[in-house]
């Protein structure tokens, strides 16, 4: 499927908070029942708070986006330590980015720090405050080199397998699982029968969750 990427809207979700539709297919970057909600049902609550009691935590984003999943690790009030990596192959501008409402209601500092996200250079990495360490890179998951045994989790957050199927292949969820510590899990939005399989292919075990409003389930998938 022929897709420009970079031919894009700006949509308010059900929750108020802020995503992207891309106008060549029906293909939004959050759910349209509410981006934050989304974002924190997901990849917070049944990722990130899956390691609540470790001091230190490695993570892996695949699909940087709008930032939002970045910005609500960020947010967490905690003493753990975190190493966010995130890897985009189609970066916003920041003209887009200033149209997003995630900040409206945050101190100055807050909102510096996200724009700071969005700007940072390529495979710089930023330290946000004594807890977070942040890197951006600009590259596409399939041909990315990931290193072995770094993360504790990886946020899959990437565009559906419905326009982008080769994104949920084997071959990538072989490369995330091995870049995976044991124990370490994925998590994302995707439930399809042909995606679940992909993981299992290549060793995960899988557990299935609810979802967020609007989704009946989602999925955790972890590295024994």
């Amino acid at each position: 499927m022929d897709i420009n990427y970079l031919h894009r809207e700006l949509i308010t979700t059900e929750d108020g908070s802020s995503s992207l539709k891309l106008l060549d297919v029906e293909e939004q970057y959050h759910s349209i029942h509410g981006a934050r909600n989304e974002s924190l049902h997901i990849y917070i609550n049944a990722g990130l708070k899956y390691w609540s009691d470790k001091a230190e935590v490695h993570i892996l984003e695949a699909g940087f986006g709008t930032g939002l999943n970045a910005l609500l690790t960020l947010q967490q009030k905690s003493s753990q330590v975190i190493h966010y990596e995130t890897i985009e192959a189609f970066p916003l501008s920041m003209e887009e980015v200033v149209m997003l409402n995630y900040i409206s209601n945050m101190d100055e500092e807050s909102k510096r720090k996200y724009y700071a996200m969005h700007a940072c250079m390529a495979d710089k990495i930023i330290r946000m405050n004594e807890h977070f360490y942040f890197r951006k890179r600009i590259d596409d998951i399939r041909k990315v080199a990931l290193p072995e045994s770094q993360y504790d989790l990886v946020y899959f957050d990437m565009f559906s397998p419905d326009i982008q199927p080769d994104l949920w292949s084997e071959s990538v969820f072989q490369k995330v699982y091995r870049s995976l510590k044991n124990s370490g899990i994925l998590v994302t939005y995707c439930a399809k029968g042909d995606v679940k399989r992909a993981l299992k292919a290549v060793g995960f075990e899988l557990e299935s969750l609810p979802g967020p409003q609007g989704k009946r389930e989602i999925t955790r998938a972890i590295k024994r």
